[in-house]
């Protein structure tokens, strides 16, 4: 071999080499497992795996909302602690949730808030347990980490949707029952209601590239996922339907967090893209910003993939239940994305 020959393909393993190991750091892709399905009377385990509520109040609406659902409730043994912004230590937040996955008697677990922190539990977290107590897991935000890292780590599927704490008005209350209860394979379109506008403006949804796609969904919030980018608590994006949301950033922010996903292969590899809300994530003053619709352009366009924004997923009072590692269709010109495979196992 020539020593220039010998040069490029050495230049050119390098250049490979980061693309790599964030591959190589993710664990392989293990097969789609189901939760049990849930039932009113069933007992569901209340656990507070990132921040601390700042009012005990909401720990109280929590177990009110689940027993309003018609659930028996358990709470963590920690669920009420404190440990600086965190609902308790690390070991403790972890073992509330190994503890109700290994309890039998309990058939959900249900965040009852995000907030920060939940990475931080993930090397703690008995997977095997999860594994073999297969059972739902519902929040989003923060959660994103524990549905990562879960699905990765074990192939259950997990739900993005409201916490504990969180509102359970008519629209949420609906979805649950539809997901849990009735095991519906869902549609999911946004309410769009005209009011007195000529044209509906509220939920509308935007294509960004049309066509339809089909794949197992992974996601969540946007800072979340990109914060365990690299660890092997990724999930495979292969083939995969990516849906995101956020709240609070800076367009550039959203920006500089599309780039890492890019430059880790993760974009490159999706089949389909959902993005949802990004709650208050306007631009700041000073000599300008890209808008989000730019932003989304300038990542997601160039893929060729079937894309849109503006579903009724993240920071906002009415929120689908997401399934994470349910297998979808993505209709990105109508907007829309439904399920074809049961998500939970046969009852």
């Amino acid at each position: 071999m020539h020593r220039r020959d010998f040069l490029g393909n050495a230049a050119l393993a390098a250049a490979l080499l980061p693309l790599a190991a964030v591959r190589s750091a993710s664990a392989a892709p293990h097969a789609r497992l189901l939760p049990v399905p849930l039932a009113p009377g069933d007992t569901v385990c209340l656990v507070s795996p990132s921040s601390a509520v700042d009012d005990s109040f909401d720990l109280q609406l929590a177990r009110e909302a689940m027993e309003a659902l018609g659930f028996r409730v358990k709470t963590g043994a920690h669920y009420a602690a404190r440990r600086g912004h965190l609902a308790g230590t690390d070991a403790q937040r972890a073992g509330d949730i190994n503890a109700a996955f290994a309890d039998r008697d309990v058939k959900a677990i249900v965040c009852a808030r995000g907030g920060s922190g939940a990475a931080r539990l993930l090397p703690l977290l008995d997977y095997d347990a999860i594994r073999a107590n297969p059972k739902a897991l519902l929040g989003y935000s923060d959660v994103t980490a524990l549905h990562s890292a879960i699905h990765a780590r074990t192939g259950l599927v997990t739900f993005h949707g409201p916490i504990g704490a969180g509102s359970w008005n008519r629209f949420n209350v609906d979805q649950f029952r539809r997901v849990f209860f009735e095991r519906e394979l869902m549609r999911y379109e946004n309410l769009v209601e005209a009011g007195d506008e000529l044209v509906p403006r509220k939920n509308r949804t935007v294509t960004i590239t049309g066509g339809k796609a089909r794949g197992e969904l992974v996601g969540g919030n946007l800072t979340v996922l990109t914060a365990i980018a690299g660890s092997p608590y990724v999930p495979d994006f292969g083939g995969r339907i990516l849906f995101l949301e956020d709240v609070s950033e800076a367009p550039y922010r959203v920006d500089r967090m599309l780039t890492t996903l890019k430059l880790m292969g993760a974009l490159d590899r999706i089949a389909g893209f959902i993005f949802g809300e990004c709650t208050d994530c306007d631009p700041g003053d000073g000599y300008g910003s890209l808008t989000l619709s730019q932003i989304l352009d300038d990542h997601i366009r160039p893929l060729g993939v079937p894309a849109y924004r503006g579903a009724m997923i993240g920071h906002i009072r009415q929120q689908f239940i997401v399934p994470v590692g349910g297998r979808v269709e993505l209709d990105a010109d109508a907007g829309t994305f439904r399920l074809l495979e049961p998500v939970f196992q046969p009852a």
